[in-house]
């Protein structure tokens, strides 16, 4: 049990390396496939579900559980797709509410800075590990006035991109 709790927790703190590449240097630093995806939630922060990930992502999952079952690679796995899921849930909350803690708030703070004024900066949503580590992280100086900015946005109102294709999906049927 303690193995196994282990290696899930691996694959959470995995996916917040994977998290740190993907917004910063596949969606940022580099042009990639990624890119235009995330261009488009820097437009309108409502599209902020990945959801063109989620569907191959679950397939794989399903796929990879029927053949591995529980082995300990999928254990990891498990805990990089939760990961995933932790991310879009805390992201969908940044944009969408009023935080509910002391975290939470610093988390919109940050990322609410990245969109509004450091875009080639501050680029982990669930933590700023990776941003520290690969010198993504303004001053503390710098990073205190940036903070301020993002605290001062109010949450978004209306539906995400996903609240958007559930109500057409439901309208068409």
């Amino acid at each position: 049990m303690i193995a196994t709790t282990l290696i899930f927790v691996a694959g959470l703190f995995a996916w917040s390396l994977l998290e740190y590449i993907i917004h910063g240097v596949l969606a940022h630093s580099h042009r990639t496939f990624v890119t235009p995806l995330h261009n488009e939630h820097h437009i309108d922060p409502r599209a902020v579900f990945a959801m063109r990930a989620w569907i191959p992502t679950a397939i794989a999952l399903i796929v990879l559980l029927t053949i591995f079952g529980m082995a300990p690679g999928m254990i990891f796995l498990l805990g990089i797709v939760a990961g995933f899921a932790v991310y879009e849930y805390i992201h969908y909350r940044i944009h969408f509410a009023i935080p509910s803690s002391a975290i939470e708030a610093r988390l919109r703070a940050r990322h609410l800075a990245h969109h509004l004024r450091e875009p080639d900066a501050i680029f982990g949503v669930t933590t700023r590990i990776w941003d520290v580590a690969f010198g993504t992280e303004p001053s503390p100086e710098r990073m205190r006035e940036l903070s301020a900015v993002g605290a001062s946005v109010a949450p978004l109102s209306g539906s995400s991109n996903l609240g958007r294709v559930i109500r057409s999906r439901i309208a068409a049927s």
